[in-house]
C-alpha cells in the first residue's frame, strides 16, 4: 500500500512531487461530469512517466480482437472508449526554455481535489536549469451544471527574473489508447479552424464514424490586461491546433490564462452542426466567465452532496474515503442519457475498455436507487432493454434459439466484445444480475410500470436462455448447469456453480411471477408482449417452474455449506492465513494452472448469492458459509470486500465488517492492489456505499417497507446519510445509542428498526437502540 494522500474530510491532498507516484495521482485526481472526463495530467509539458487520458462518454472504437487462437463464437473486436483530443495543453517557455516538471527542480508542490465544489487545483514552484524560478497556480473542472463545458485557469508568477514568456495553448488530437491491440490510432481529422481566440478541431473515429468537435477559447492576461494571441506561430500539424501569445514579464507580474473547452459529439447533434453548437457553447461560457462557471459548479455539487453525502463522525480517513467514492460515482454517471452506462474505470483510465459489465446491475444500481431520482437507475435498466435484440443475437451465435437472450459480459452497443473464452462463453451469471436489478429496482421504487413497459420482455428472454442452458441429469435426478465460470474467476469451466444455478432458478420463477403481475395490471399490454415475444404461456411457464423447482445445488453434509461447485472439496483445503506474504497477490505470483487447482477464491461467489437472497437463509446458515468461504477468499477483485463487509455486519462481526469497509473504501487512495495507476475502480466504489448503508445501517426493503438493523463501528461516533425512497427523502443518523430518522415528506412512513415496526411522522423521530448482541 502507498499512503501518501493526506486525510481530510472534503479534500484529496498530495503534497510534494514524486514522479514515481504521478500515474497513481493522475487516476486519483481525475475529474468528469458524466458526459466527459480526464485524468489529472499536467497542463504544461511533462517528459516524465504519464498516462494521458481524455474521454468522451459513448464514443468508442471496435479494436480488432487479439487472441492466440480463434474459437467459434469469439467476438471480432473489443470495444474501447477512446482517448480523445487533449484540450488542456499549455506549453510554457521562458526565453526559449520549456517548463517541464520532468527536468525542473520542483518545490512546494501541492495537488488538491476539492470534492465539495468539484474542481482540481495544483500549485508548485519550479526552478529551471537556467536558475529562473516561477510559481504556478492551476485550477480546472468539468462542469456538471453544463456538461458540454470544461474550464481551466492557469496562473504564472515570475519570482526572480525578467524575460519573455511564451504560452502556446493547444488541442492535440494525435493521440492513441495505451491499450490499442495493434498500436493503431483511432482518430482521423475532419477539420481544424481558428477564429480569433477560438479553435475548433473536429475528429472522426475510424469504423464507427463518431465525430467530436473539441473547441477551445483561450484568453491571456498580464496584470489583468488582455494580451494578443496568434495562430501563425505554430507549424501546421495533423490533428493539432494551437494559439500562441508572448509576454514580457518581470518579477511581481502576474500572467493569467483562462481556457474553456467545449466538447460536442455526434451522439447528440448532427455532424453538420458540431462547429455551430461548439461555437454557441463557447459563447455562453465566455459570457459567464471562469468565476461564474466555477460558482455554478459549486452549486451543482452542493445539490449532489445533499442527495448522496454520508457524514461520519470520529474517523477522518473513513470520512474522506466514502466521500471520494461518492464523488467519483457522481461524476462518472448522471443518468441523463439512457444510451450511456458505467465503465469499471469511468473516465480515469483505459483498462476494461470503458465498457459495460455486470458490475452496473450488481453494485451500482443500489447506489443510484437511494441517492438519485428513480429515472437515473431506470435509465441503466432501459439501456439493457434497448440491447435486448442484440442479446438474442448473441445467444444465437452460441446456438440458442426461440428468443433466448444472453446479455454480453462486456459491451458498448449490446454486442459481446470480450475475448477470453472462459468469460465470453461461461460467465453467464451476468444474465441473472440484470434480472435481479429489475427486481431490485421495482422492490425499491415500487414502479411496477417498468415491468409492463420494458422489464417483462427482458425477463422472458433471460428465462428462455436458462431453459436451454440447463440439462437433465439422470444421475442426480435434477437439472444441472455444466461448463460455467462463476463470479470466482479463479475457477473456469466447472459444473454446477451454486451461485449460477441459484440465480438461474430464481430468474425462471421471477419471470413467471412478473408475467402474472403484468397480466393482472394491464391485460391488453400483456397480450401485446405475448404476441411480440411469441410466448407459449402454458408450456413455457410450466417448463420454467419445473426447472426452478428441480435445480441441483451442490451441498456438503459434513461442513453444512453450499459447495461453490461440483468437486470443490476435492481441492486441497488451505486457508488464506496459511499463504505466505510473498505469494500474494496470487494473480501476479502463481501460474494460472496453479490458481485453478487451488481452493482459493478471487471474490464472493456463494456469498454473492447469499447477499442477493439473504431472506432465504437463517443466520446460522449464513454464518457457516461465511466462515468457510471468507477464510479461503483472497479478495483479489475490487468487488469482493464490500459484499463480505455487508454480510459480516449482518452476522455481527463488527471489526471484520469495518476492516472490509476500509479496504474497499481506500482501495484506490492507498493503492491497495498496486494498480491504481491504470485507473480507479469505479464500480466497486458503489460497494463502499453499500458497505455503510446496507452493512452498518442494515438497510433493506422487505414487504414494501424500509428496514434498518444498525450498528456503529467502534472507530466512529456516529454516521448519517440521506436516501430517497419511493419519492420520500429521509435523513438517517445512527449512533451507538440511537437512530434518528427525519422524514421530509408530508405523510408518515412505516419503517422497521431492529425488527420492530414504527411510524415516522413528518419531521424527526428518535429511537433508542441497544447493541448488546453486536460482536466487536
Amino acid at each position: 500500500m502507498k499512503q501518501y494522500i493526506q486525510a481530510e474530510e472534503w479534500n484529496i491532498i498530495e503534497e510534494g512531487f514524486d514522479p514515481h507516484l504521478n500515474k497513481i495521482s493522475e487516476s486519483i485526481f481525475s475529474i468528469g461530469n458524466g458526459r466527459m472526463g480526464h485524468r489529472a495530467n499536467f497542463e504544461e509539458q511533462y517528459s516524465g512517466e504519464t498516462l494521458q487520458g481524455n474521454y468522451m462518454a459513448g464514443v468508442y472504437y471496435p479494436d480488432k480482437t487479439r487472441v492466440g487462437w480463434w474459437k467459434n463464437g469469439y467476438p471480432e473486436y473489443f470495444a474501447k472508449v477512446l482517448n480523445a483530443a487533449n484540450w488542456i495543453g499549455l506549453h510554457i517557455s521562458i526565453d526559449g526554455e520549456e517548463l517541464d516538471l520532468g527536468h525542473a527542480k520542483v518545490t512546494d508542490f501541492k495537488r488538491v481535489l476539492n470534492m465539495k465544489e468539484g474542481y482540481l487545483e495544483r500549485t508548485f514552484t519550479a526552478e529551471l536549469n537556467s536558475g529562473k524560478q516561477l510559481k504556478i497556480k492551476a485550477k480546472r473542472f468539468c462542469s456538471i451544471a453544463d456538461d458540454e463545458i470544461a474550464a481551466l485557469h492557469y496562473q504564472v508568477l515570475p519570482l526572480n527574473f525578467e524575460g519573455t514568456i511564451s504560452i502556446t495553448s493547444f488541442t492535440d488530437g494525435d493521440v492513441k489508447n495505451q491499450d490499442a491491440n495493434y498500436d493503431e490510432k483511432f482518430w482521423d481529422e475532419v477539420s481544424a479552424l481558428t477564429e480569433n481566440e477560438n479553435t475548433y478541431l473536429t475528429l472522426r473515429t475510424k469504423k464507427t464514424a463518431f465525430e467530436v468537435c473539441t473547441a477551445t477559447q483561450t484568453t491571456l492576461f498580464k496584470n489583468e490586461e488582455a494580451q494578443l494571441l496568434s495562430s501563425a506561430s505554430g507549424a501546421a500539424q495533423p490533428k493539432y491546433i494551437s494559439l500562441t501569445g508572448e509576454v514580457f514579464v518581470k518579477q511581481g507580474d502576474c500572467i493569467d490564462v483562462y481556457k474553456v473547452g467545449a466538447h460536442i459529439s455526434s451522439m447528440n447533434y448532427d455532424k453538420s452542426e458540431l462547429q455551430m453548437v461548439s461555437r454557441a457553447a463557447l459563447d455562453r461560457a465566455s459570457k459567464k466567465g471562469f468565476q461564474q462557471l466555477l460558482k455554478e459548479q459549486a452549486m451543482a455539487w452542493l445539490a449532489k452532496w445533499e442527495e448522496s453525502d454520508i457524514l461520519i463522525e470520529g474517523d477522518v480517513a473513513a470520512q474522506q474515503a466514502i466521500r471520494f467514492n461518492i464523488f467519483q460515482m457522481n461524476q462518472t454517471y448522471t443518468g441523463k442519457d439512457a444510451r450511456l452506462n458505467i465503465g469499471p474505470k469511468g473516465f480515469t483510465g483505459e483498462k476494461y475498455g470503458g465498457s459495460t459489465y455486470w458490475d452496473t446491475e450488481a453494485y451500482c444500481i443500489p447506489f443510484y436507487l437511494a441517492t438519485a431520482p428513480a429515472e437515473v437507475s431506470k435509465n441503466l435498466l432501459i439501456y439493457r432493454y434497448k440491447h435486448l435484440q442484440k442479446a438474442i443475437e448473441n445467444a444465437e451465435k452460441l446456438g440458442f434459439n426461440n428468443g433466448a437472450a444472453l446479455y454480453p459480459m462486456v459491451t458498448m452497443n449490446g454486442e459481446e466484445c470480450h475475448n477470453e473464452w472462459e468469460i465470453t462463453f461461461e460467465e453467464i451469471h451476468r444474465n441473472g444480475a440484470i434480472a435481479f436489478a429489475i427486481f431490485n429496482y421495482i422492490r425499491y421504487t415500487g414502479d411496477q410500470s417498468y415491468l409492463q413497459e420494458y422489464g417483462l420482455e427482458v425477463l422472458i428472454g433471460i428465462a428462455r436462455f436458462w431453459r436451454q442452458r440447463v440439462n437433465w441429469s439422470t444421475d442426480k435426478n435434477s437439472f444441472v448447469m455444466l461448463g460455467v465460470t462463476g463470479p470466482n474467476e479463479y475457477e473456469n469451466n466447472i459444473n454446477n456453480n451454486w451461485y449460477t444455478n441459484k440465480l438461474a432458478a430464481w430468474c425462471l420463477k421471477y419471470a413467471v411471477e412478473a408475467a402474472k403481475m403484468v397480466q393482472q395490471a394491464t391485460p391488453e399490454l400483456y397480450q401485446k408482449i405475448v404476441q411480440k415475444t411469441k410466448l407459449q404461456e402454458a408450456e413455457e411457464f410450466s417448463d420454467w417452474i419445473n426447472i426452478s423447482d428441480k435445480m441441483y445445488y451442490p451441498y456438503d453434509q459434513k461442513e453444512e455449506v453450499f459447495l461453490q461447485q461440483d468437486g470443490y472439496l476435492d481441492k486441497e483445503q488451505l486457508l488464506v492465513s496459511e499463504l505466505p506474504a510473498e505469494a500474494r497477490p496470487l494473480n501476479q505470483k502463481w501460474s494460472w494452472d496453479r490458481i485453478l487447482r487451488s481452493c482459493f477464491i478471487k471474490q464472493a461467489d456463494v456469498l454473492q448469492g447469499m447477499y442477493f437472497f439473504e431472506e432465504e437463509f437463517d443466520l446460522e446458515t449464513l454464518r457457516r458459509n461465511f466462515n468457510f468461504y471468507e477464510s479461503r477468499t483472497v479478495h483479489e477483485s475490487s468487488l469482493s470486500p464490500c459484499v463480505h463487509s455487508i454480510l459480516a455486519s449482518r452476522l455481527n462481526y463488527g471489526q471484520k465488517a469495518y476492516d472490509f469497509y476500509l479496504r474497499t473504501a481506500r482501495l484506490d487512495l492507498d493503492d491497495y492492489n498496486n494498480d491504481t495507476e491504470d485507473g480507479l475502480h469505479i464500480t466497486s466504489m458503489a460497494g463502499t456505499w453499500m458497505s455503510i448503508v446496507e452493512g452498518f445501517a442494515g438497510m433493506r426493503v422487505s414487504n414494501n417497507q424500509l428496514q434498518f438493523n444498525p450498528f456503529v463501528p467502534q472507530q466512529w461516533k456516529s454516521f448519517s446519510f440521506n436516501i430517497n425512497f419511493r419519492g420520500t427523502t429521509l435523513n438517517v443518523r445512527i449512533s451507538a445509542e440511537e437512530i434518528s430518522i427525519k422524514n421530509y415528506a408530508a405523510e408518515p412512513l412505516a419503517i422497521q428498526v431492529l425488527e420492530q415496526a414504527y411510524l415516522f411522522p413528518p419531521g424527526e423521530k428518535t429511537i433508542n437502540i441497544k447493541h448488546a448482541d453486536k460482536v466487536y
